[in-house]
């Protein structure tokens, strides 16, 4: 179970999102103050951290940067100033991301799951080799059998998700959650259905009997390794 840390000070935004994060799936933690945050980073592990660029007794930014004398945890913004300036002070002291209130849920959710996918690959190898499948993270690049796979975006999105995580079954709607757009542009499960064929036509020796993406009957998909 991944852990959060949620620095807010209003008490409404801070249970909604405490009782979103934990059906969700999270452990969660809330701190109203710079004070409280310290304490408890220095007796609980994050996996990361959504951090309000206002609070009681500090500003966000300040917190921000004594939190990074003592841990290196994926930090998300959560502003109510929509000014490019703080947004830009943020991203520039090394913040993973910003979102701005209000915001919606799932748009949270999916920068959440982008932030600890990014945080979970640092330490991994650039490369991911899965069958004849090669996939280079840092250039973006898919290759079969060493000849360069043509993926558009999305399609590139859902196989990383897999590809991070081999074996694990994930289900439709966990995939959906990860690729829902920022700019609302809603993929619906008959669309998924569409994009994993599309991504069998182009990685699979066999689109009808893949055995990299494999279908696990009722709940979902996931990526063989071995």
């Amino acid at each position: 179970m991944k852990e959060i840390l949620i620095v807010e000070d209003d008490k409404t935004i801070s249970l909604g999102l405490e009782y979103y994060l934990t059906q969700e799936g999270f452990g969660v933690d809330v701190a109203s103050t710079c004070r409280e945050t310290l304490t408890r980073l220095q007796t609980q592990n994050y996996d990361i951290l959504l951090l309000d660029c206002g609070l009681p007794d500090g500003s966000g930014f300040d917190l921000f940067q004594e939190i990074r004398k003592i841990s290196t945890v994926p930090i998300i913004f959560l502003t109510a100033i929509d000014d490019e300036v703080s947004i830009v002070m943020g991203l520039d002291m090394g913040a993973d991301d910003y979102i701005t209130k209000p915001f919606k849920a799932r748009e949270l959710l999916s920068r959440i799951k982008n932030v600890l996918r990014r945080s979970n690959s640092k330490n991994a190898s650039n490369v991911i080799h899965i069958k004849n499948l090669t996939i280079d993270t840092l250039q973006a690049k898919v290759l079969k059998n060493g000849v360069d796979v043509m993926l558009t975006a999305l399609e590139y999105k859902i196989l990383l998700i897999l590809a991070f995580n081999p074996n694990r079954v994930f289900t439709r709607e966990e995939i959906l959650a990860d690729i829902w757009d920022v700019n609302e542009e809603y993929v619906n499960d008959n669309t998924l259905t569409v994009y994993i064929k599309r991504l069998r036509e182009k990685i699979e020796d066999d689109k009808d009997h893949p055995q990299i993406i494999q279908t696990v009957r009722g709940i979902g998909y996931k990526v063989v390794k071995e």
